[in-house]
């Protein structure tokens, strides 16, 4: 049964100072391919009010291997890998599975 055991992610990225703009305009692009992805539910991103440098990502997968398979994808292997993550301070990603009230 199809979102049985949905995965939701949240990934805080601290971006370096002078790079936030680059990182967002890169985060368009990994949004638009992400969320054409079999597995993704949906795929949020959210800039501090605080601290505009801080990037946080909300992100929702069928099931680990939806996961797997956005971390396997040529997008995520080329932006996010390849050119954002040069660009952050830290990161920090928490996988939840969402709890029915």
């Amino acid at each position: 049964m199809k979102n049985q055991n949905p995965i939701h992610v949240f990934a805080t990225w601290k971006v370096k100072e002078g790079s936030v703009e680059s990182v967002l305009a890169l985060l368009e692009t990994v949004s638009a391919e992400s969320v054409k992805e079999p597995g993704n539910l949906f795929y949020s991103i959210h800039q501090s009010i605080a601290d505009t440098n801080t990037i946080v990502l909300f992100e929702g997968y069928e099931n680990e291997a939806a996961i797997d398979e956005h971390r396997d994808s040529a997008h995520y292997k080329d932006l996010v890998v390849g050119k954002i993550l040069p660009l952050l301070d830290s990161r920090a990603v928490v996988l939840t599975k969402p709890i029915g009230v």
